[in-house]
């Protein structure tokens, strides 16, 4: 066969380029078995089936049309593959799926360069097993509900750009292994739990331009190596725990646009090279501990647009350079010491928006120049200025916020103020401003909220105001305010607070108020108001605050109260009111503070007072009220001052804890009043009984006096024979004067069992089960056969030398065996041994708040509802033991390590270690007793009185 033509040449290699290019692009469209195996079984591990079937209804292991042969992933939802077949992207964002990483397996994709799976309910831990995406570029797992650490193994993936984990539930420690990401650019771990301090090895990740680090648990100091970090951009570190100054360092960072550092504990002054950051656009720093002036140096940067150090430390005058800031849109510089006046520099500020000067040390005028801005809000409260308000204040037609509180302003309003229709809330309280009110405002189309409060306006009330529809709040109250008020305000239908209190008003109470349904404040005290409560306020049915005070209305208490069922004050005094207290009253179940004092009311105090249950503060004095306190009174517990002085009230009063520490004074200048108060004549059904059983006693016991003087004389000569004996052994001294042997005693459990079983649970004491420790002992945790959980509190071991444990032991069970109080925790046993000596008590899950208030995140959980609940269980366990035992209890170290919560935040005063029960028939004087910085400043008075007393008769002795 003779040698191939060109042209059969040809033809061979185009037949085989063809076949070489058919079989490449079957390898291309059905790629690697394992990747697709590796998809599908992690599509079947997905909890939202329904979701996952919609969108990723793609991922088959079938090819479309039915066409035979292998399935390529590549044209899957959300996957893109490369040249080669090899899936190199997967992008799930937003997608709404959930579950977990679990069952993917990361080793079948060797050539994933982007990961991508923000948005969706992602939860579980991040798997170790991602150090296998070799070749990983781009993670972005932002927003899901990923929990647990990040994994060391992250650190393996060198090729690492971009590291998005931020807004998830992960926590402990950043991994130092994270340093070995050389490549990383974009780093952001913010808004989870990550605490312990930032890794010093950053200094390393030199392409490092972005770091996010805000909203975690993250303490320390910033490293100063961050410092090094010379394409750094943006740097995110606030709302951590950070101590320390800023690092002197950071002046090198030159491409720097964001420094946000605010809401940590950061201390020292602001760098003052810090204007060599020329980049700079944001500079957040406030809610710190910073000290020191503000650098003159920040005015060298033009392109800054945004300055917050507002909440820190830091004094001395603004700098006249701040008005070189061409750039700056919002200046907040508000609760430091800063003093002198603001800069007439300001005026420079043309894009400047918000100025935020609020509680400092400002004097002088404010500057006119302020006018010639366009100033959107400003904030200049607590200050002591000089002078009044510019007179161009609005002249920007931009002016929506503008409050100035408590800042020493005289003179009038403004006349740019009255056409300033841009105005959305207008505070100018607690000022000495002037004016007729109905002369110096206009009508506001956006405004809601006015605040005119304690100044010296005069005038009429206006019927502009009803003409301002989006006006929810009109506090006009402490001014020089006359006339009538405009039925025209009936017509504010979106109002919901209305204060003209302490004014000149006169006439009737408006009917037409009661269509202000919305209303949740009505403050109308200390005016000239007459005549009855009209029937219309009935439908006031969101009133939370109501305020009549100090007028000279009449009539009775209207029935129709009990539709105020929101109301959490009710202030009628000062008034001519007359008749009986409706019965209708007991039904204001959320009624705070009820004062019904100074008015002429008769009959008796209503019995459907028992229904008050959050009544606090309760005020009927003055007034011509008779018969008896009704007994239902006892039922109402929350009641912290009460006052029925100056009635016509008789009769016992009720032995409840309402009456517990009732004064003298606040039930004086009533005519028949009995009880065990001081200055109260007993009641003579109290001293009758008392003297009939004087005499029973007296008719049984005289009897069996011999018969116990006998008996009594035979056992001490039994007992001392006894008692000779043991001291030949070796008894253990528990107190001064008492030998015993080891006792036990389970007043809820078979004692030597129970003995035995907490050795078992605790497994003999050990450190693992221990969730406190004090001065006496450690607290351990034990969980008994029968599914109780208990406190087992173990003394220290006592020796001769430690024998105040042993005291501080007996002095808890003689407190705790005595008294029985919700605010007291219960005892269940004790046990004292030779080797163990412990006390039993209930579990309260909550531990004490102590440990709450010293851990940051679970203190926010403990909001102000929840304090003041504590504080009143810690009030009435204390009112309970030095007023309702006999003898009283004095605990002498009420401290918050003392203080127990259960998982109600319902407090349990613990510890009687050092408690006394008081001699009722002679002094309690004693030895100082407690936690110090919670002691009394009188103990340590009259701990020196004694000392002082003891060495005058030691002197006086010596020298006789």
């Amino acid at each position: 066969m003779g040698p191939l033509s060109f042209k059969e040449a040809f033809l061979h290699s185009t037949i085989f380029l063809l076949l070489v290019t058919v079989f490449l692009s079957l390898f291309v469209n059905f790629g690697s078995c394992d990747e697709v195996d590796a998809l599908l079984r992690w599509k079947a591990s997905l909890y939202n089936q329904n979701n996952s079937t919609i969108l990723l209804s793609s991922w088959t292991d079938k090819n479309p049309n039915n066409i035979s042969g292998k399935v390529s992933p590549c044209n899957w939802f959300g996957i893109s593959c490369s040249s080669n077949g090899s899936i190199n992207r997967l992008n799930l964002s937003s997608s709404g799926l959930s579950g977990t990483l679990d069952n993917f397996s990361f080793s079948s994709f060797p050539n994933l360069a982007y990961f991508e799976l923000s948005f969706n309910n992602f939860s579980g831990n991040i798997p170790s097993e991602i150090r296998y995406l070799s070749k990983l570029v781009y993670l972005d797992f932002f927003s899901n509900q990923f929990s647990g650490i990040i994994p060391p193994g992250v650190g393996q993936i060198k090729n690492l750009v971009t590291l998005y984990l931020y807004n998830n539930q992960l926590n402990g420690l950043i991994p130092p292994s994270i340093c070995q990401l050389r490549s990383l650019s974009l780093l952001a771990l913010s808004n989870n739990s990550l605490s312990g301090s930032i890794p010093t090895c950053f200094n390393v990740l030199s392409n490092l331009s972005y770091i996010r680090l805000n909203d975690n648990s993250i303490s320390g100091s910033i490293p100063s190596g961050l410092g090094n970090l010379s394409n750094l951009n943006e740097l995110y570190l606030h709302n951590n725990f950070l101590t320390g100054s800023i690092p002197t360092t950071f002046v090198n960072l030159k491409k720097l646009t964001d420094l946000i550092i605010a809401n940590n504990r950061l201390n020292g002054s602001i760098p003052m090279e810090i204007g060599t950051l020329v980049l700079l656009e944001r500079i957040e720093l406030q809610t710190n501990d910073i000290t020191g002036p503000i650098p003159t140096s920040l005015g060298e940067l033009r392109s800054l647009y945004l300055l917050r150090l507002y909440q820190n430390k830091l004094s001395g005058p603004i700098p006249e350079e701040l008005g070189n800031l061409v750039s700056l849109s919002s200046l907040q510089l508000g609760e430091n010491r800063l003093n002198g006046s603001i800069p007439d520099s300001f005026g420079n500020l043309q894009n400047l928006k918000i100025l935020n000067l609020r509680v400092n040390q400002f004097s002088g005028p404010i500057p006119e120049d302020l006018g010639k801005l366009k100033l959107v809000t400003i904030e200049i409260s607590g200050n002591n200025f000089t002078g009044s308000l510019p007179d161009n204040i609005c002249n920007g037609g931009k002016l929506e916020i503008l409050i100035v509180i408590n800042s020493k302003l005289t003179g009038q309003i403004p006349k740019s103020l009255y056409n300033c229709s841009s105005l959305i809330r207008l505070r100018l309280d607690r000022n000495e401003l002037t004016g007729d009110v109905s002369e110096s405002f206009g009508i506001y189309p956006r405004l809601n909220y006015i605040s005119l409060t304690d100044n010296k306006f005069f005038g009429e009330i206006s019927d502009s105001w009803s003409k301002c529809k989006n006006l929810t709040a009109i506090q006009m109250g402490g001014n020089q305010i006359s006339g009538k008020i405009p039925a025209s305000l009936g017509n504010s239908l979106q109002l919901e607070v209305l204060n003209f209190s302490s004014n000149d008003l006169v006439g009737e109470i408006l009917k037409e108020l009661g269509r202000l349904t919305q209303l949740g404040v009505l403050l109308l005290g200390n005016n000239k108001l007459s005549g009855v409560v009209p029937p219309d306020l009935g439908l006031l049915v969101d009133l939370s605050l109501l305020d009549l005070s100090m007028n000279v209305l009449n009539g009775s208490i209207p029935s129709f109260l009990d539709n105020w069922s929101n109301l959490f004050s009710l202030n009628l005094s000062n008034n001519r009111f007359t008749d009986k207290i409706p019965e209708q009253i007991g039904r204001l179940y959320q009624l705070s503070i009820l004062d019904l004092s100074l008015n002429s009311l008769t009959s008796e105090i209503p019995s459907g007072f028992s229904g008050l249950s959050s009544l606090e503060n309760l005020n009927l004095s003055h007034n011509k009220l008779s018969g008896y306190i009704p007994k239902s009174l006892e039922s109402v517990n929350a009641v912290w001052n009460i006052d029925l002085s100056y009635n016509q009230l008789e009769g016992p009063i009720p032995n409840s804890k309402v009456f517990s520490n009732v004064s003298i004074e606040a039930l004086i200048g009533n005519k028949g009043l009995c009880g065990d108060v001081s200055g109260l004549k007993q009641c003579a059904s109290a001293r009758q009984a008392s003297n009939k059983k004087r005499k029973l006693a007296l008719t049984i016991s005289l009897p069996l006096i011999g018969a116990l003087l006998l008996g009594g004389l035979m056992a001490a000569f039994v007992f001392c024979r006894w008692k000779s004996k043991r001291m030949l052994s070796s008894p253990q001294m528990v107190d001064e004067n008492i030998y015993i042997e080891d006792f036990f005693s389970i007043s809820m459990f078979d004692g030597r069992e129970t003995y035995q079983e907490i050795l078992k649970a605790t497994n003999e004491f050990n450190e693992a089960y221990c969730v406190g420790k004090g001065g006496c002992g450690s607290v351990y945790k034990a969980r008994l056969t029968s599914g109780d959980t208990v406190a087992v509190k173990r003394l220290y071991s006592y020796a001769s030398s430690e024998l105040i444990n042993r005291m501080d032991f007996l002095n808890e069970i003689r407190a705790l065996t005595r008294i029985r109080h919700r605010n007291i925790v219960k005892l269940l046993g004790y046990c004292s041994h030779a080797e163990n000596s412990f006390l039993i008590y209930e579990y309260l899950e909550g531990g004490s708040l102590a440990s709450i208030l010293s851990n940051n995140n679970t203190a926010q959980i403990l909001d102000w509802g929840k304090r003041v609940n504590i504080i009143k269980g810690v009030a009435y366990a204390l009112s309970y033991m030095h007023h309702d035992c006999s003898p009283p209890i004095v605990h002498r170290d009420i401290s918050s390590k003392n203080i127990l919560l259960d998982k109600d935040y319902e407090a349990c005063v613990s510890d009687f270690g050092t408690s006394k029960i008081l001699n009722q028939e002679s002094s309690n004087l004693s030895h100082l007793a407690g936690t110090y910085g919670y002691l009394a400043p009188g103990t340590f008075i009259l701990s020196s009185l004694m000392y002082l007393h003891k060495l005058t008769r030691i002197f006086l002795k010596s020298t006789s």
